[in-house]
């Protein structure tokens, strides 16, 4: 835990990493927000669900576009007006409802269109802000274990609102971004952070082989969890409960935490291209026996295991991001991360679907074992991509986190 100490006593580190959470909490409330209040409002399950899975897309395709925009215009001109925008998309769904129809598809395309990339910003603030690589992976590492509480606190917030109304809820889920990104945006490292001089193409990230091949590893690892969230519900049906879906699910983030905080409570020596593999061969083997879909205790403990490696992969992966993507592309490479991840879970909410209609439960789950085995199997078909190339060394071989990175 020594290395937590250490980070939570650098300044602004635990303000930035706080206020992030609270302004990604939509994230983790936004599409069931979104489901309770076309339902509340007369709409079918399937514009509910039309309009959910549209908010989560357009949310991909809008972290690496505004990703781009911070890496040039710095973060507070990014942050402060997508945050807004995203809330006028939360605002106008709740005044609007599901009726008439494209008004309902403009705000909900606007609300995760610009969804402000604070996951992204933060990773590129990181290095800046601490001290050492030490530490650096040690943030990363808290940073991807504490995303699990955003979709557990999340959902209970949006539930809780809506108690009231399902406007409340879209609004205090819009209201959350607003508060969260002013924590942020307005700390004097997000103010002064500037990118790199970047190379003047359209590929920008992506011209990088090695973050080509991360992501599309990553994508497969975002169909496992996309394919879990299904299957649970599935799951609880066929044992007619209605906590075992919300159990499972608190399960497995309980074991991603529990990993996370352990992997990044030590210092790991070896390079991380070397590391990602083994890791996700450990996430893949989570993931495989979730097919047997046991009785609720013994799930329980399935659940719990396939999500210990969950944060520390993607720990691993976010050291690779910032050693692989090229000058002046760091945030828009982060971002890409988040929209690889969450591609990767709305596909793999579909493949869910496919599953259980051709194999009952077992066949809902099958699908999370496929996706983690892909994702190891395309990291290993790229090992040499992402291998980084190595750091120049200067003068007084200063590290590379000296200069913003």
């Amino acid at each position: 835990m020594r290395a937590y100490v250490e980070f939570l006593r650098r300044p602004y580190a635990g303000r930035l990493l706080g206020g992030t959470l609270l302004g990604r909490l939509p994230n983790g409330m936004g599409m069931l927000a979104v489901v309770l209040h076309v339902r509340g409002d007369g709409g079918g399950y399937p514009l509910a669900g039309a309009l959910a899975a549209l908010f989560g897309l357009s949310m991909a395709a809008g972290q690496p576009v505004l990703g781009r925009a911070m890496d040039r215009y710095g973060q507070p001109r990014v942050l402060l007006p997508a945050s807004a925008a995203a809330c006028a998309g939360f605002v106008l769904l709740a005044a609007a409802g599901a009726d008439p129809l494209p008004v309902a598809v403009a705000a909900v395309v606007l609300a995760g269109f610009a969804t402000p990339p604070l996951e992204a910003g933060l990773r590129a603030l990181w290095p800046a802000v601490l001290d050492g690589p030490d530490q650096v992976q040690a943030a990363y590492a808290l940073d991807a274990a504490a995303q699990e509480i955003l979709f557990t606190v999340g959902p209970l917030l949006v539930v809780a609102a809506a108690a009231v109304s399902t406007e409340t809820a879209l609004v205090l889920t819009g209201a959350l971004g607003i508060a969260g990104t002013l924590v942020v945006a307005l700390s004097g490292p997000s103010r002064r952070w500037t990118g790199e001089p970047r190379a003047s193409d359209w590929a920008g990230p992506l011209r990088s082989p090695g973050l080509r091949v991360l992501l599309a590893s990553l994508l497969c690892a975002g169909i496992a969890l996309g394919v879990y969230a299904v299957a649970v519900v599935a799951y609880a049906e066929r044992l007619d409960s209605e906590i075992a879906s919300g159990l499972l699910l608190a399960c497995m983030s309980g074991g991603a935490l529990a990993g996370g905080l352990v992997y990044g409570a030590r210092p790991w020596r070896g390079e991380a291209h070397r590391r990602l593999p083994w890791l996700l061969a450990a996430l893949a083997a989570g993931y495989v026996p979730l097919v047997l879909a046991p009785g609720l205790a013994a799930m329980s403990v399935l659940a719990f295991v396939s999500g210990v490696f969950l944060a520390p992969a993607l720990a691993c992966s976010f050291t690779l991001v910032d050693r692989l993507a090229p000058a002046g592309t760091v945030t828009e490479a982060f971002a890409w991360v988040v929209a690889a991840v969450g591609a990767g879970g709305s596909l793999g909410s579909a493949v869910s679907g496919v599953g259980q209609d051709a194999a009952g439960v077992p066949g809902a789950f099958a699908g999370a074992g496929v996706g983690g085995v892909l994702a190891l199997v395309l990291c290993l078909a790229g090992a040499r991509a992402l291998r980084p190339a190595p750091e120049p060394a200067t003068a007084a071989d200063a590290p590379a986190y000296a200069d913003g990175r």
